[in-house]
């Protein structure tokens, strides 16, 4: 069932939609740095290469959730897509939206929430949730959502946080991912109380960890029964036979790729949907 407009909004209300000065500031320069600029060129490339074989048109509908300053929306709007953002950070969509006026780019941003898009059923080609979930209490709802607005034979990108793995960036506090659930409670009530800084100032802290499989399981009921992991990503193209042999040798062996899901720090997953 869709999600009106007016109900996206009344919902989205709830939300506090201020920011935190530092967090703020860390982000829009954060957002401009050649690191980052680096990752979401990645996250293009392996939504566009699945894209390519899919069969999708080659001027996607593209939504970006979480949007943030609107660095990943402007590359896609740059290659001639059509796109739209959300955010629940104002000050961030603010800033999102002066940065394509001034590089004359057409983007619809919006606040609001990812817990209910202000947008049709089966309205985009390619939705990205990119480091989201973990912040959002009502995770599923955020996944509902995305897997709602996708076209059949559309793609949904999700990057997360990786209960796997003990190396996070969330919290400033050693091996965080592998802390028992009580132990993140309190410190998640610290973060958000007298300890800002443990978690990077972040308005709404992490407060979920996942792995690929679990996420995978979830997508497979909404009707996305294919679901491609890291590894099922990478580009072989240009890379040493070794390389080659390595990469195809993780695919092919489960406690493999497993393992190589527990030393590498977040999720990421594109899903097709049926």
């Amino acid at each position: 069932m869709s999600t009106n407009s007016e109900d996206a909004k009344n919902v989205a209300g709830a939300w506090d939609h201020s920011t935190h000065p530092d967090f703020y500031n860390y982000y829009a320069n954060e957002s401009q740095s050649e690191a980052t600029l680096e990752r979401f060129r990645g996250i293009q490339s392996a939504v566009l290469r699945v894209a390519a074989r899919t069969g999708l048109p080659s001027r996607l509908e593209v939504a970006d959730i979480g949007c943030g300053a609107g660095t990943q929306s402007r590359l896609w709007a740059a290659l001639g897509h059509r796109v739209r953002g959300l955010d629940v950070n104002e000050p961030l969509v603010s800033l999102a939206r002066e940065r394509a006026a001034a590089e004359a780019l057409d983007i619809a941003f919006e606040v609001g929430s990812a817990t209910a898009l202000p947008w049709p059923d089966a309205c985009v080609d390619v939705c990205l949730v990119p480091e989201l979930l973990e912040h959002v209490a009502d995770w599923r709802s955020v996944v509902n959502e995305a897997a709602r607005v996708v076209r059949p034979g559309g793609l949904l990108y999700l990057s997360t946080t990786n209960v796997l793995c003990p190396k996070q960036q969330e919290f400033t506090l050693p091996c965080y991912s592998w802390y028992p659930g009580p132990l993140k409670r309190h410190y998640e009530r610290l973060a958000v109380t007298t300890r800002p800084e443990i978690a990077n100032f972040a308005k709404y802290p992490a407060v979920h960890w996942f792995s690929f499989y679990g996420l995978r399981d979830v997508l497979a009921g909404l009707g996305f029964p294919r679901c491609l992991d890291r590894f099922d990503l990478i580009d072989t193209a240009g890379r040493s036979g070794l390389a080659r042999a390595v990469i195809a040798l993780v695919r092919a062996v489960a406690p493999l790729r497993f393992l190589g899901h527990v030393v590498t720090p977040s999720t990421y997953l594109v899903a097709v949907k049926r």
